[in-house]
C-alpha cells in the first residue's frame, strides 16, 4: 500500500478525492436536511434522488467511449471546475435569501450529471496510473480518502448547519473544488490518452465518419461483455449495490426526525458513523479480500447491508442506530473495494470506461424506480417498510453473488479476484 502512495500522481488523486468528498458530503447532507425541514416530505427527497438519476440515464450510454478516448485527468478537472461554478451560483442565492427549492433540485441534477461522468473517469484514471498487481491497494486508498472526507463531513455537518446554514456549507464545498482542481492539475503534465491496440486503430481508420466510429466502439463494449459472463454477474451485483446505496438518502433524514428525534446533529452522526465504518474497512480490506476472495467479500458485505437496513428502523435509541450505520459503512467500504478492484483486474484499460458505464447505467435506472417506491412507501405507509425494500435489494445482490461462478475469462485478460 505504501508503494502506491509513493506514486506522486496517485497520491495527489487520493488527496484531491478526500478533500472533494468533504465538500460533497457537506453539500449532499446539508441540502437533503434543508429540503426535508422545509417540506417534511419523503416524496420530496425521493424526487431529489430521482432527478439525480436522470443525467446518468441520459449520459452513461454515451460517455464511456469519451472516457476511453480522451485525457482522463483533463476530464476530471473540467468536471470539478463546472460543478464548483454551479454551486457557487446557488450559494450566492442562499446568502441573498432568494434560493427556492426548485433551484436546489436543479443544482443537484446538474451536479449529478458531473458525478455520473466523474466517477467512471476517476476510476479509469486510477486504473491507468496503477501497476497491474496493485489494484486492490489503490482502490483501498481511494476508498479511505473518499470515506475519510465523508467521515469528517458527517461528523460536523449537523453543527455547521445549525451555525452557518446552507450558504456556509455550500461555500466550503466550492472551496474544496478549487483545491481538488489544483491537485489534479499537478498529477502529470501534457495530454495522455490510453493507447488502443494496433488492430483496433487500423480498423477505426478505415471507417467513414465520426458517428460510425463512435457506434462501432459502443458496440465493441457490448460485444466484450457478451463473452464475459463473470464480469456481467459482478456488474449486476454492482448495479444493485449502487441503486440501493444512493436510494438510502431518502430515508436517513426521516429516520432521525420521526423515529430517533435527533435533529440535524443526529443526522450528521449517522452519516459520520457510515463514513467511519467505511474508513475503518480500508485498514483491513486488502487482507480480507486476499483471504476470502472478492466474490465472497461481496456476498458477505451485501448480506450485512441487508440485515442492517432491515434492523435500523427498529432501533429506538440513537446510539443503537449509530452502531447499525457504523457496521453498514464498513460493509459498504469492503464491497466497493472488492467490486471495483475485480472490475479493474478483469477489464483492459482501453475498455474500462464503456464497461463501467454499462453497470452505472443499470444502477441509475434501478435507482429511478427504487426511489419512487421507497419515497412513496415511506410517505404514504411506513418508513420501516421503506427500509425493508432497500434491504431486499442488498439481499438480492448477496444471493446473486453466491451463485456458482461463471466460466473463466478468455485467454489474454487478467485473472479476476472475484
Amino acid at each position: 500500500m505504501w508503494k502506491i502512495l509513493g506514486h506522486r500522481g496517485l497520491r495527489l488523486v487520493f488527496i484531491a478525492n478526500m478533500i472533494s468528498m468533504l465538500g460533497s458530503g457537506l453539500n449532499s447532507t446539508g441540502v437533503i436536511w434543508h429540503i426535508f425541514q422545509k417540506t417534511h416530505s419523503e416524496m420530496n427527497l425521493a424526487w431529489l434522488v430521482i432527478l439525480q438519476t436522470v443525467p446518468g440515464i441520459l449520459l452513461l450510454p454515451f460517455t464511456g467511449v469519451v472516457i476511453d478516448r480522451e485525457d482522463r485527468r483533463w476530464m476530471v478537472m473540467w468536471l470539478d471546475a463546472l460543478r464548483g461554478l454551479l454551486i457557487a451560483a446557488v450559494m450566492v442565492l442562499v446568502f441573498m435569501h432568494r434560493v427556492q427549492i426548485w433551484q436546489l433540485y436543479l443544482m443537484n441534477t446538474l451536479v449529478a450529471a458531473g458525478f455520473w461522468m466523474f466517477w467512471p473517469t476517476i476510476t479509469a484514471l486510477i486504473q491507468e496510473l496503477t501497476p497491474d498487481t496493485e489494484f486492490v491497494h489503490s482502490n483501498t486508498i481511494l476508498m479511505a480518502g473518499v470515506q475519510g472526507g465523508w467521515l469528517i463531513a458527517g461528523a460536523i455537518v449537523g453543527f455547521l448547519y445549525n451555525h452557518i446554514g446552507l450558504g456556509g456549507i455550500l461555500l466550503i464545498d466550492v472551496s474544496t473544488y478549487v483545491v481538488s482542481f489544483s491537485l489534479y492539475f499537478g498529477v502529470r503534465r501534457g495530454k495522455h490518452v490510453v493507447r488502443q491496440p494496433t488492430h483496433v486503430l487500423a480498423h477505426l481508420e478505415g471507417m467513414g465518419g465520426v458517428i460510425a466510429r463512435y457506434m462501432h466502439e459502443l458496440k465493441e463494449g457490448m460485444h466484450y461483455l457478451n463473452h464475459r459472463p463473470a464480469v456481467i454477474m459482478l456488474g449486476v451485483s454492482w448495479a444493485l449495490f449502487l441503486g440501493a446505496m444512493l436510494t438510502s438518502n431518502i430515508i436517513t433524514a426521516p429516520l432521525c426526525d420521526r423515529i430517533l428525534h435527533s435533529g440535524a446533529v443526529g443526522y450528521g452522526q449517522l452519516n459520520g458513523a457510515w463514513g467511519t465504518g467505511a474508513f475503518i474497512s480500508a485498514l483491513f480490506a486488502a487482507k480480507f479480500i486476499a483471504k476470502f476472495t472478492g466474490r465472497v467479500t461481496v456476498a458477505i458485505t451485501m448480506g450485512l447491508l441487508a440485515m442492517g437496513m432491515f434492523g435500523v428502523p427498529h432501533a429506538r435509541w440513537e446510539i443503537v442506530a449509530v452502531g447499525f450505520y457504523l457496521v453498514m459503512g464498513c460493509a459498504r467500504g469492503l464491497a466497493g473495494i472488492a467490486i471495483t478492484s475485480s472490475i479493474m483486474e478483469y477489464v483492459p484499460k482501453e475498455m474500462i470506461g464503456r464497461v463501467q458505464n454499462t453497470f452505472y447505467f443499470a444502477g441509475t435506472t434501478l435507482q429511478l424506480f427504487l426511489g419512487l417506491a421507497v419515497g412513496s412507501m415511506a410517505y404514504r405507509y411506513s418508513l420501516t417498510l421503506a427500509f425493508a425494500i432497500i434491504a431486499a435489494v442488498y439481499g438480492t445482490s448477496s444471493l446473486l453473488t453466491m451463485l456458482p461462478a461463471a466460466k473463466a475469462p478468455v485467454p489474454g485478460t487478467a485473472a479476476v479476484t472475484a
